[in-house]
């Protein structure tokens, strides 16, 4: 068979003109050399804001943040960034960014197991580092987050990862720190389904689930109590649950589920528990507090969850979160594609009750906290990992958004991603068009 070399040469000129800025851009190298930012506001994370500051930080660590006038420049790379904004770099918990790239094509998606049970599922060693998403995330300065399986009634165990890395053994910041329980959805009877055959088996299924999630607890805090003579991988995976070092994160919003999940959990000797989803924490408020449980709301940019609730609920309720004095953070749980927009979902809670440094804690420290790297993230504190970003204008608000410098762990990162390609493809598409024919296309005229 006669190959036409006029195709052949068509082919190879279509390889040759993907462009390389659409890629991932490659992982920064390790920091060579001291450097220090100067003349930004620093936005530390814990309230506090400083005017006119410095930020300097050395092999990864930041060993100054204050005032300028209080800096020793000596033997660092001084940056003037006068004008502009510090803040410590956004983490998203609760996603799974890394595990899915299209929806549509089955190979990419690692997000779930079959099975009901599967707490020795390892997300992390599924994250994906050259996913097309995370560069567009980090343009907005959100540098980590919780990669957290999906699925069943226990879906695996999460990890933290900062966004910058060749593969996830480079990536993972702290490893399998908390197992995934999405609690069963409660059946609420009304008059016309009590007769329901459908329901009541649907009702035996439930307190079936529970039963053998019963068992399972049951069998795991044996199992780490005695010394075994086989491992038994799904037990082993959950020992943590008792000592607390493991988190138990109970995925649930109704209020009667939250009160069940916790109290079910803490009857089996529990030690960390966070409800993640959390639509009704509010109404359930006092008893979070009371039983010292943490909260990942999900739910800002959401209609209210019932009828009789007022429109601006969701908006609102990471402020009286803060006033019933319940620890919260805040998560975007919607596509993976627009977890880029977490930083708008704190903007929003900030007009609506928060202070704006309280919903910058709610996106970071308060976040590192309750995912247990508090002490090595979520500020900009002396000591702790040079993870943050610089920006002309508020980080939290759509419309001055604008990242001119990110760092993770103290190397500066590349943010170019896809879409800042394409914009600029077709800008000067346009560009070229009016210089032609003298015409402007709506879509850059408006």
């Amino acid at each position: 068979m006669k190959i036409n070399r006029k195709y052949i040469s068509a082919f190879v000129a279509l390889l040759l003109s993907v462009p390389v800025l659409a890629q991932v851009p490659a992982p920064a190298p390790k920091q060579s050399k001291p450097v220090l930012l100067k003349g930004a506001t620093l936005h530390v994370g814990n309230g506090t804001v400083v005017e006119n500051a410095a930020v300097g930080f050395d092999k990864g660590k930041i060993t100054y943040a204050g005032p300028q006038n209080g800096a020793n420049l000596s033997g660092y790379e001084v940056v003037d960034v006068t004008g502009q904004h510090i803040y410590p770099g956004l983490i998203q918990p609760n996603s799974a960014l890394g595990l899915n790239e299209v929806e549509s094509v089955r190979a990419t998606i690692d997000w779930n197991e079959v099975g009901e049970f599967n707490p020795n599922v390892r997300s992390l060693i599924a994250y994906n580092t050259d996913s097309d998403i995370i560069p567009t995330i980090r343009a907005n300065g959100v540098l980590m987050t919780q990669v957290t399986p999906v699925g069943g009634t226990i879906s695996g165990s999460s990890s933290i990862v900062q966004l910058d890395a060749w593969n996830w053994e480079d990536a993972v910041l702290k490893a399998d720190e908390g197992i995934h329980l999405n609690w069963p959805y409660m059946l609420v009877e009304t008059g016309n389904s009590r007769n329901d055959a459908r329901l009541k088996r649907m009702a035996e299924q439930r307190e079936q689930t529970l039963t053998e999630l019963g068992a399972l607890l049951r069998d795991a805090a044996v199992y780490k109590a005695g010394k075994q003579d086989n491992e038994n991988l799904k037990l082993a995976s959950m020992t943590g649950l008792f000592d607390g070092s493991k988190k138990l994160y109970i995925h649930a919003n109704y209020g009667k589920e939250i009160v069940e999940g916790v109290t079910f959990a803490k009857k089996y000797g529990v030690k960390d528990i966070v409800v993640v989803g959390a639509r009704d924490a509010v109404v359930v408020a006092d008893f979070l507090k009371a039983n010292n449980v943490s909260v990942i709301y999900s739910g800002v940019h959401a209609l209210p969850s019932r009828a009789e609730e007022d429109v601006d609920m969701p908006y609102k309720t990471p402020y009286l979160l803060y006033k019933a004095g319940v620890p919260f953070a805040l998560d975007y749980d919607l596509a993976i594609h627009g977890i880029r927009n977490l930083p708008f979902i704190a903007g929003t809670a900030a007009a609506y009750g928060l202070d704006k440094e309280q919903a910058l804690a709610a996106v970071s420290l308060n976040t590192a906290r309750i995912l247990g790297i508090d002490k090595q993230t979520g500020s900009v504190e002396v000591g702790k990992d040079a993870t943050l970003v610089v920006s002309t204008g508020d980080l939290l608000d759509m419309r001055t958004n604008d990242v001119t410098q990110a760092f993770i762990q103290g190397r500066k990162i590349d943010l170019n991603n896809k879409q800042k390609y394409l914009y600029e493809k077709f800008e000067n598409k346009y560009k070229a068009q009016e210089k032609v024919d003298g015409t402007v296309p709506t879509t850059m005229s408006n």
